[in-house]
């Protein structure tokens, strides 16, 4: 063998199997979290909903056998408004004066002998269930507090009658031209209260009718303090109140940001 081949490198190989490439510097990372801001949620997409928003089931629908009644009432009272001499006036009165004049709009009427040109005055009711304190209660009230209907034959006489009625400060109308109003606006001023007598009358032989809802204690704006549940002593601005189920919704600070929620009225209370 010559000296050539003696210092000739013989090459070996040897098969250890596949070996996986290691990831590129950019692609490897740790996260701990310790440097990076937690993104917050954006106020108009985060909502914490407590399953207080579903409306409960109305078990005061209206049935078509109310429907019809009512119906046929109003269509009663329009054929009665139109067949009835006079036209119909609306004179203005101190707030919750509305019962008190009506009465003293019929006295003086009586005792000034102008029977035959002032015929009656209304004041035109609704039944409302108030909430109040987290208790409900059925009030009849004004639907036009502060105003009074009158049906009159206008004469110099019968409007100093009515005009100087004590509590009365004087007649809707442009100046101090009175102005009469057409038989569908006195109908429907008056259908609030046909709507409460079919409602007593039907009482017992088929379902109550629907009945406005409103809020006493609270108002769409107001602050109040949450006093039960996750978020107690967390003040909120109220943005929506469902009369129907006593719940609302309102703005709560969260992580530095306002966020929705649902309550239940009882679970606030108004900040004064």
């Amino acid at each position: 063998m010559t000296e050539n081949n003696e210092n000739e490198e013989i090459e070996f190989e040897i098969d250890l199997g596949e070996v996986e490439p290691e990831p590129a510097a950019e692609e490897f990372e740790i996260d701990l979290g310790l440097g990076e801001d937690i993104d917050q949620p954006d106020a108009a997409e985060a909502e914490i909903d407590l399953g207080l928003d579903e409306d409960d089931e109305d078990e005061d629908d209206e049935s078509p056998d109310v429907d019809e009644a009512i119906d046929a009432a109003i269509e009663e009272l329009r054929e009665e408004l139109e067949s009835k001499f006079g036209e119909w006036y609306v004179i203005h009165t101190y707030s919750g004066m509305e019962n008190r004049v009506k009465q003293n709009v019929e006295a003086r009427a009586q005792s000034l002998d102008m029977e035959d040109y002032i015929f009656e005055s209304v004041v035109p009711t609704e039944d409302v269930v108030e909430v109040r304190n987290n208790t409900r209660k059925t009030v009849t009230r004004s639907v036009l507090p502060g105003y009074v209907l009158v049906r009159m034959e206008l004469t110099d006489e019968s409007w100093g009658a009515v005009r100087h009625t004590p509590s009365v400060t004087g007649f809707v109308g442009q100046g101090q031209t009175p102005v009469p109003l057409s038989i569908d606006e006195v109908l429907n001023m008056l259908t609030p209260s046909v709507k409460a007598r079919i409602a007593a009358e039907q009482a017992g032989a088929a379902p109550k009718l629907k009945k406005k809802v409103e809020v006493v204690d609270f108002a769409v704006g107001d602050s109040v303090m949450v006093t039960d549940g996750p978020f107690t002593g967390v003040h909120a601005t109220i943005t929506e109140i469902n009369a129907n189920t006593n719940r609302l919704r309102a703005l709560v600070e969260i992580l530095g940001r306002e966020t929705p929620v649902d309550l239940e009225f009882r679970q606030v209370s108004k900040v004064v």
